[in-house]
């Protein structure tokens, strides 16, 4: 269907008060990502050309979001909620711009996918006027049920309308409809209020269109995909279903999950071959893992780039701005931010690594902190291939250590150290006898006169 047009319109101005949150609901995230941004990126997967998204009044917040994903999004304000096909109606302006096709999603319907929507809209390439998406669930009660008659869709209706036959009918209304685009405003136009909420409904589409003598049909999907987040409890199972799938998918890949189920995924991270995830492993946003990579367990990483045959871990935390070269050792304990790390180096323990650049085959010992903060700027640490950094040693930036040189153990570096050089920098010892005994005597004094 590449050769027609397709607007999408997506219903965003719900208020989510079931969410108990000053966030708008479809802001609130599944996989890393906002809940509009699924639905935007299934529409755009789809053969979107054009995208239209409805949003409440004052909310700025989620008309930005929108156009930071599709940024040639019209944006519409719903100023009054009277219904799903008033809601489809703020969008008139870019319905009056035409299109072959029309597809009206909601924001908060996740983790429906492209193709679906693709066999939604497939109908309407062969006259259809209305294409509803229905679904089957094991409880049907309280949806809408799709009334068919062989191919045909006869009508939705309401469960509170539906005769006794209607309620036995176990194929719901998912909510998802698609429209001929040369139709579209004449049957929006048409729909109603004159019912108990005197709303308008966009399920009375498919009435409309058979009274002209159109054709409407429905499109199958699975329960999964059409589950509508209204609440806490349904983002977390959103939230289930959408990170089971990136498994399942990323072990087809060529990934080895040792436990699956304690692996989280971000709707984008991307994972090379023979990639192996141990336990208790988190992916935020922006993470691209080459092949050959072990992530050991209880690590957390966002914004990172690893390449092929690094190994982290376990309980590293690899912050955005991290890019690892091939080969690189990130060990326990050890968080890096804003870091390039070249080929072959190592952070084996208990450091910090951030805003700075790690040339190959250095190694940092135990205890390496590259002081990257002033509490007003934050300034850059480069170390040199090859170079040597003791345990315990604090790189007060910003410092460059030369190539091939050495940091003595326990060392404050305050200054430039170069190539092949040996820079030791803490106090002398001082031994002084008898001093704790003295010390705990004067401490029990002290304690006895109260």
């Amino acid at each position: 269907m590449s050769d027609r047009s397709l607007l999408v319109v997506v219903l965003a101005a719900g208020e989510g008060t079931r969410m108990k949150s000053r966030l708008p609901k479809v802001l609130h995230k599944v996989a890393g990502r906002t809940m509009l941004h699924h639905v935007l990126a299934a529409t755009s997967a789809a053969g979107a050309t054009r995208t239209a998204v409805v949003v409440g009044p004052g909310r700025e917040d989620v008309a930005a979001e929108a156009t930071r994903i599709v940024p040639d999004a019209q944006v519409f304000v719903q100023t009054e909620r009277l219904g799903t096909a008033h809601a489809v109606l703020a969008a008139r302006a870019a319905l009056e711009q035409g299109a072959d096709d029309v597809l009206v999603l909601y924001a908060d319907t996740p983790l429906v996918r492209p193709e679906t929507l693709a066999r939604l809209r497939a109908p309407l390439a062969e006259g259809a006027a209305v294409a509803a998406l229905g679904f089957e669930p094991e409880d049907p009660t309280g949806y809408g049920r799709l009334v068919t008659s062989g191919d045909e869709l006869v009508a939705i209706r309401e469960e509170k309308d539906a005769t006794a036959a209607e309620k036995a009918i176990r194929f719901c209304n998912a909510g998802l409809m698609a429209l001929s685009g040369k139709d579209a405003l004449s049957i929006l136009d048409r729909i109603g209020n004159a019912n108990s909420k005197g709303e308008y409904y966009l399920t009375d589409a498919v009435e409309i269109a058979r009274a002209d003598g159109r054709s409407a049909v429905a499109a199958k999907a699975d329960v999964d995909e059409v589950a509508g987040v209204n609440s806490r409890i349904q983002l977390a199972e959103a939230e289930a279903i959408l990170q089971k799938r990136l498994r399942l998918s990323a072990m087809a890949e060529g990934v080895t999950l040792i436990a699956p189920e304690t692996v989280f995924f971000s709707a984008d991270t991307v994972l090379g071959r023979d990639v192996i995830v141990e336990p208790h492993v988190v992916f935020g946003p922006g993470v691209t893992v080459g092949d050959d990579v072990v992530i050991h367990a209880f690590c957390h990483l966002e914004g990172a780039q690893l390449a092929p045959g690094v190994s982290i871990g376990p309980y590293a935390r690899l912050r955005p701005g991290t890019r690892l070269d091939e080969g690189v050792r990130i060990g326990n304990f050890v968080e890096t931010k804003a870091a390039h790390i070249e080929s072959g180096a190592k952070v084996n323990h208990l450091s910090y690594v951030g805003d700075a650049h790690v040339g190959a085959g250095a190694n940092l010992g135990a205890g390496t902190i590259t002081c990257n903060y002033d509490g007003f700027f934050k300034y850059r640490t480069e170390i040199g291939a090859g170079a040597f950094i003791g345990v315990n040693s604090a790189l007060v930036a910003p410092v460059t250590i030369g190539a091939g040189a050495y940091v003595g153990t326990g060392a404050v570096i305050t200054s430039d150290v170069p190539e092949d050089a040996l820079a030791i920098a803490r106090s002398r010892q001082v031994v002084k006898e008898g001093w704790a005994k003295d010390f705990r005597a004067a401490r029990a004094d002290a304690k006895k006169k109260g």
